[in-house]
């Protein structure tokens, strides 16, 4: 496959941009963050991983995230000089981030002090497959050295977060080739364990164990000569007590089962190229941007949690120290809306995340004097407010920060995420459970918020800050303003909705809001009687009461400039005059374009627009300028906002981008293509385009997810005109169909190939008797897929028994299960099984076995079956179960077939999410409610022929209803 456009390079190192480019590099699999530090180490690095949810106590800003143990260190002596890049000489070096393979990778031919001369090759990835798991290799090759080579490999529990320990040694251990280390966190007390493997690679050596406290390792010393290379691979993993009861024997458990490296980087490749499936943007005729706009997108999905709902995404990702780790509105004004109409699953996680925080945000409320929920302007854990109320200035002067205090649009924004996830998904079931509550409460904090002036006969909202912080302490900021009239008016529909919907649900949130037809009334009232100072004939809006009272100096006159106008005027200074951090009416408007003219929004762009600090103020603000210039019909003007935004991190454009990504401006970039140059409208009929490309673009394609429909959208600049039109495509059709390539299938057993449910029934049944514990088919039927451990642990539900009594009980299981299936017959054999069987060995398909079952080839045997079968996978194969793709990864692997080339059949839910988390086809046998996530859902294989199968999965792939828009 091409990598054009998909790949970040650095083919000379420059020391004094180490901190830039170690952001610039940062890996991630939505659990953790890496920073791009060297394996070897650097004088005065910042080697940071940070996870997600692992927070512990500091002084001033309460909580940070905790830089945890350094899984990096690769040590490499020749000759008895250690390789670094400051020391000896640096013939060759790059560094490069494959962006479609989440894989970073640096080449270096480096010659000693002495002379002597070795080529070294590092490459590293955090699986997207499973986030548990961390891999690295190594090679070093001898160009004209012979000698003594020596190669170590550690962990690292010796860091800090700039100065700042967090961690206290528990214990540690090594045993052949294998070391493990447990640490737990100095206030909050969580446990982690990360375990390393050391694997040499087709070479002679013997490991040797480096038992240093807080810092174990395994190393090994071989004789090398030219044109030789040694191959070391590293695989780690770590759990913490966030995420299981004993964080060491989850590690251990999980590095002990894992696969070759080529089978854990193939699950890995799988799993990023589904996700890019959904979310790449693909730009013709501006290579730049092409680059950016991937890389951005790469640090969204690489950050995003997907396995927990207890966690949101930083201000800076997990990339870097500023923010300590906390949680802004940057995360559900920018980066919500990406995630929702490409991966609306993870936008569901974050936005529960603010559901789990309700707490913290109704003890904010609580202690400021108001009703309902506020939720923190900086959150971390718990939802309590966690923003630094003093910090010291660039002069040593502590400066008050007013931002927990009155920054309160927060609330709103979330209850607009909220709303726009629902919207754009149609997930019902959400909006009841989290969604609903959330904008309600909120809601009710504004109502006893807001305050009755009888002079002006209105309500006002006064002592904030807007988006422009510049500017403190104001009254009836109108970006607050506007979206708390936007917020009641909201929370009165959703109330109706609810009570329409779910008249349950909304009993309970009746009382427990305490909602009643009188607070309902003061909603519509506030929300009709709000101050909002617009002029009625021109449409200016007021930022703020007084703004337009403040001295103006345009800001050309202090160009150029490095610096913010904060920084320039000072912080009184900037609060007294009329230049704008970032948008703050002009967000407004963006947030609310549907009920915004365009005559409105020309005229308040003209005012403050150039007022805005685009170069030094907010990032967050260049590329909705950039969205908003395209909706005036002005792309050359958008296209510059849009790239200082795109570029703030490749390029460094802000001289900060050494503190880690800009998340939010990662967010913006998205926006401003969906919304700016592809003019997308999000309509109750679906998304349409209006397209505004900047010159030189030929070509802007995506994909949409917009209520369980994929929209496909492929804008073209025509070559002989300056029209532009917008492709959308929806549904599919059977026109000329591109069949996949498959060459192998991985049939499940039980459900699929016959069927012993009965057998396991029986034997569930006889063990459930002996212990007394009610049992029947019902709950037999509900664990169809479960492994033998997980099936008890089902039956046993709360009962507590111990270790050994599980063992005991599975084993009896298994053997009245192996007494059962002793009398099974080809005749067990389900209908069109043996003809599909015979059809694929006649077309040449590869055919596999994938279950969780450790009797598989038992029941093959006795099915008269196990010939057809060139691989089986068992339950011996691979430790973690479905819906873990590692079952069928391991299948494929065996059949030396990548995973987009294997089909999977099966008929458990799990089952077919392994499929699809493999990066697999998949065909699920049974009810929709069960397997309707595969590509094909059918009964059974009776009567089922390959070719119509074929067809029936290149159809599923396939999207057709296309429409023409001419602009």
């Amino acid at each position: 496959m091409e990598s054009f456009g998909w790949t970040v390079i650095e083919s000379q190192f420059d020391p004094t941009h180490l901190h830039h480019q170690e952001t610039v590099f940062t890996l991630g699999n939505g659990y953790l963050g890496t920073r791009g530090s060297f394996e070897e180490g650097y004088p005065g690095e910042c080697s940071t991983t940070l996870i997600h949810g692992v927070y512990d106590d500091i002084p001033v800003v309460y909580t940070e995230l905790v830089n945890c143990p350094n899984w990096l260190p690769i040590v490499i002596t020749i000759g008895g000089e250690t390789f670094r890049l400051d020391q000896g000489q640096t013939l060759h070096y790059q560094r490069q981030l494959d962006l479609r393979l989440g894989l970073l990778s640096r080449e270096i031919r480096w010659r000693s002090p002495a002379g002597h001369t070795v080529d070294i090759y590092f490459e590293r990835f955090t699986s997207l497959a499973d986030q548990h798991v961390l891999v690295q290799r190594c090679q070093v090759t001898s160009v004209d050295f012979t000698g003594e080579i020596e190669i170590q490999a550690s962990i690292n529990g010796e860091v800090d977060n700039q100065g700042v320990k967090h961690w206290e040694f528990v214990e540690q251990s090594i045993t052949d080739n294998t070391l493990w280390l447990h640490t737990r966190t100095l206030n909050s007390a969580i446990d982690l364990a990360i375990a390393a493997k050391l694997l040499i690679v087709d070479f002679p050596a013997e490991i040797q164990a480096l038992r240093t406290q807080n810092c174990p390792g395994l190393g090994t010393t071989v004789q090398i000569q030219p044109g030789q290379t040694i191959t070391l691979e590293k695989l780690v993993t770590v759990f913490t007590s966030r995420d299981r009861v004993d964080p060491v024997g989850e590690a251990l458990g999980l590095l002990n089962c894992l696969p070759s490296y080529t089978t854990v980087f193939a699950a890995h490749v799988a799993a990023w190229a589904k996700v890019w499936q959904d979310s790449d943007i693909v730009i013709e005729g501006d290579l730049k941007a092409q680059l950016a706009v991937r890389y951005n997108i790469f640090q969204l999905l690489a950050v995003a949690p997907r396995h927990d709902n207890r966690v949101s995404i930083p201000a800076k990702t997990l990339s870097g120290y500023a923010y300590r780790g906390h949680i802004f509105w940057d995360t559900e004004i920018f980066i919500v809306p990406f995630l929702t109409l490409t991966q609306p699953a993870l936008a569901r996680n974050l936005l529960t995340y603010r559901y789990k925080t309700l707490a913290g945000a109704r003890r904010k409320a609580q202690e400021a004097g108001y009703e309902g929920a506020l939720f923190a302007w900086e959150s971390a854990k718990t939802g309590d407010e966690v923003t630094p109320r003093w910090v010291p200035g660039p002069d040593g002067k502590i400066i008050r920060i007013w931002c927990s205090d009155i920054e309160l649009h927060i609330n709103n924004d979330i209850a607009y995420a909220v709303w726009h996830y629902w919207q754009n998904t149609g997930d019902d079931a959400w909006m009841r459970e989290y969604g609903a509550e959330i904008i309600l409460d909120t809601a009710n904090y504004w109502a006893s918020r807001a305050e009755w002036n009888k002079e002006r006969g209105a309500y006002e909202i006064s002592d904030v800050i807007g988006p422009d912080e510049y500017h403190e302490k104001i009254n009836n900021n109108a970006f607050t303003n506007g979206m708390v009239q936007w917020h009641l008016q909201t929370a009165l529909g959703v109330w109706d909705w609810l009570t329409r919907s779910d008249s349950d649900r909304a009993t309970i949130l009746k009382q427990q809001l305490k909602l009643n037809k009188k607070r309902f009334q003061q909603w519509a009232e506030i929300s009709q009687n709000l101050v909002f100072n617009q002029n009625a004939d021109t449409g200016l809006i007021e930022q703020f009461d007084g703004f337009f009272d403040l001295k103006d100096v345009p800001l050309t006159e202090y160009e150029p400039r490095t610096k913010s106008m904060q920084v320039i005027l000072g912080i009184e200074g900037a609060n007294q005059q009329q230049v704008l951090k970032q948008p703050d009416v002009l967000m407004l408007l963006y947030l609310l374009r549907d009920r915004t003219n365009r005559q409105t929004l020309q005229t308040n762009w003209d005012y403050y627009n150039p007022r805005t600090d685009h170069t030094y103020g907010s990032s967050l603000g260049p590329a909705i300028h950039a969205i908003l210039g395209c909706e005036l019909g002005q792309p050359e003007e958008a296209y510059k906002h849009f790239m200082r935004s795109a570029l703030v991190d490749l390029e460094d454009v802000r001289g900060n981008a050494n503190e880690g990504i800009h998340a939010a401006s990662a967010g913006g970039v998205w926006q401003a293509l969906i919304f700016g140059f592809a003019g997308v409208k999000l309509t109750p009929e679906g998304p349409i385009s209006s397209p505004h490309l900047p010159p030189g673009w030929t070509r802007l394609k995506f994909r949409l997810q917009w209520r369980n429909q994929w929209y496909e959208f492929d804008i073209q600049e025509s070559a002989t005109s300056d029209q532009q039109s917008a492709m959308i495509s929806s549904s599919t059709s059977n026109s000329q169909l591109a069949t996949p390539n498959i060459k192998g299938v991985i049939f499940d057993l039980d459900g699929v190939i016959t069927d012993t449910a009965d057998f396991h029934y029986l034997g569930w049944k006889r063990i459930t008797d002996e212990e007394g514990i009610p049992y029947d088919w019902e709950t037999n039927e509900k664990m169809r897929g479960l492994t033998r451990r997980d099936s008890l642990l089902y039956i046993l539900g709360d009962k507590k028994v111990s270790e050994a009594t599980i063992q005991d009980m599975m084993e009896r299981k298994n053997n009245y299960y192996l007494e059962l299936i002793k009398e099974m017959t080809p005749d067990k054999l389900l209908p069109g099984v043996l003809n599909l069987l015979n059809e694929l060995r006649a077309a040449g398909i590869k055919v596999a076995l994938g279950s969780s079952s450790k009797n598989a080839h038992l029941v093959l045997q006795r099915l008269g079956i196990e010939d057809k079968f060139d691989a089986i996978a068992d339950g011996y194969s691979v430790e973690n179960p479905k819906p873990a793709p590692d079952l069928f990864l391991h299948a494929a692997a065996q059949l030396n077939l990548s995973p987009e080339e294997c089909v999977v059949i099966e008929d458990a839910t799990a089952g077919v999410e392994a499929a699809l988390s493999a990066g697999m086809y998949a065909v699920g046998l049974g009810p929709v409610e069960r397997v309707g996530d595969a590509d094909v859902v059918l009964p059974n294989l009776e009567g089922v022929q390959w070719s119509d199968l074929l067809t029936q999965i290149a159809v599923s792939s396939q999207s057709s209803d296309v429409r023409s828009l001419k602009v």
